[in-house]
């Protein structure tokens, strides 16, 4: 039956990173791959969840609290002015507030600028709306924006970008002159944005998340997309939310029902239990965090890894392989299951072939047809390691990491 499948299905072919997974499964490795805590969630929103249940919320259900809840926090942290019944709409997770956003949005033949390395789904979520993704890199180590190949990149047909910010999988969060430039071109170039602001509470020292909707002619122009997800330790409770214009939010409300109907009933009403968290427990949440992403990051140079970018936001650290390792990162990764048991994900997957990338750059800067530095030869050369990982997991991934760097010091993987 074959024949009878969509072209779309057909070119979703299972990537070498889904079959690391079935061998991390087979090894019984340590998961440092799949960004999902290991640890409880908070125990009152988990008490709200269970009398939700037990109150009978079971049914389809729409909670207009937590939409009045979302519009105090956004004009709180961002200044931002939204009217909770008309511009706000409730999904199943980010993920789909997300692609209810594009398939709102984009026509077909419409490209989509997003920043890579970027989160596979996005890319797959503009090509099922008939658009295309358009991929502009980020600069290595430090990720940052190259606005020349940003402002190369538009043409007549780009109707939106994607922020993602903190970034997965680089820990990157964009500055606020990089996120000034952005808006900038967007209202110049009349360009919609599709923001992924899951990871907002979670950044370290002194980086701080800025929404780009707070920008200057960008509150009309651009679709927040966020969940409770990664800040409640929550991913499986698929309760997420897009905040836009009045016509763009009432179309992904329209899509929302068609797609799914509604988010989950109970987790709806714990929700709004986590949106009214304390100050301190936001305190508390980055100061873990900051630990953690303080143990990942000694374990991964004790190791060997070049960690050139220390994350500022999320929880992952985007690890280049070691000096001596000969092998491309999906080899290295199944060598680090096998060998020490520990499971990563291979930064190929995060990184896009486009001809943008060749379009942004003047032809002044090819030589003998190839890219200039720094766009040759890294994109197999970086693994994803997440931190969202109790500190038990992280200590026994410690001693795996140091006896595979012991073992292996001085015998070339195969």
């Amino acid at each position: 039956m074959e024949g009878k499948l969509s072209k779309f299905s057909l070119s979703l072919k299972p990537s070498p990173i889904q079959e690391l997974s079935h061998l991390a499964q087979r090894c019984n490795a340590i998961n440092l791959a799949e960004g999902f805590p290991d640890f409880p969630a908070p125990h009152d929103i988990k008490l709200a969840a269970i009398n939700a249940i037990n109150a009978d919320y079971n049914q389809y259900r729409h909670v207009q609290g937590i939409c009045d809840q979302l519009a105090e926090m956004i004009k709180q942290k961002h200044g931002i002015d939204v009217d909770p019944h008309k511009n706000i709409a409730i999904c199943c997770g980010q993920s789909e507030a997300f692609a209810a956003a594009v398939f709102a949005t984009i026509n077909l033949r419409d490209e989509v600028l997003l920043f890579d390395p970027a989160y596979e789904t996005y890319g797959a979520c503009i090509t099922m709306a008939g658009g295309v993704p358009v991929y502009v890199p980020l600069d290595p180590p430090h990720w940052t924006l190259n606005l020349e190949l940003f402002v190369g990149s538009f043409t007549s047909r780009t109707k939106a970008i994607v922020v993602n910010s903190p970034h997965n999988p680089t820990g990157k969060v964009f500055t606020t002159d990089e996120l000034a430039a952005i808006a900038q071109v967007c209202c110049d170039k009349d360009c919609l944005a599709i923001t992924d602001e899951v990871y907002e509470y979670i950044t370290f020292d002194l980086a701080k998340h800025i929404s780009l909707a707070s920008f200057p002619g960008m509150a009309e122009r651009t679709i927040i997309t966020s969940s409770l997800s990664k800040t409640y330790s929550v991913t499986g409770w698929r309760v997420g939310w897009a905040i836009a214009s009045t016509p763009i939010a009432s179309a992904i409300k329209n899509i929302h029902v068609k797609l799914t109907d509604s988010a989950p009933a109970p987790f709806q009403e714990a929700a709004l239990i986590a949106l009214r968290s304390s100050p301190s427990f936001f305190e508390h949440l980055k100061t873990e965090y900051e630990e953690r992403r303080d143990t990942i990051v000694k374990i991964l140079r004790e190791a060997g890894f070049k960690v050139h970018f220390k994350p500022q936001g999320s929880f992952f650290v985007f690890a280049e392989l070691p000096e001596h390792c000969v092998l491309p990162d999906v080899d290295f990764v199944a060598e680090l299951i096998k060998k020490a048991g520990v499971a990563a994900v291979p930064g190929c997957g995060f990184f896009h072939e486009s001809r943008v990338l060749r379009k942004g750059i003047s032809s002044d800067s090819l030589v003998s047809g190839e890219m200039p530095k720094p766009y040759q030869n890294y994109e197999k050369r970086y693994v994803r390691f997440a931190f969202c990982k109790s500190s038990a997991t992280l200590e026994a991934a410690a001693q795996k990491l140091n006896q595979f760097v012991i073992t292996n010091e001085h015998e070339e993987p195969h």
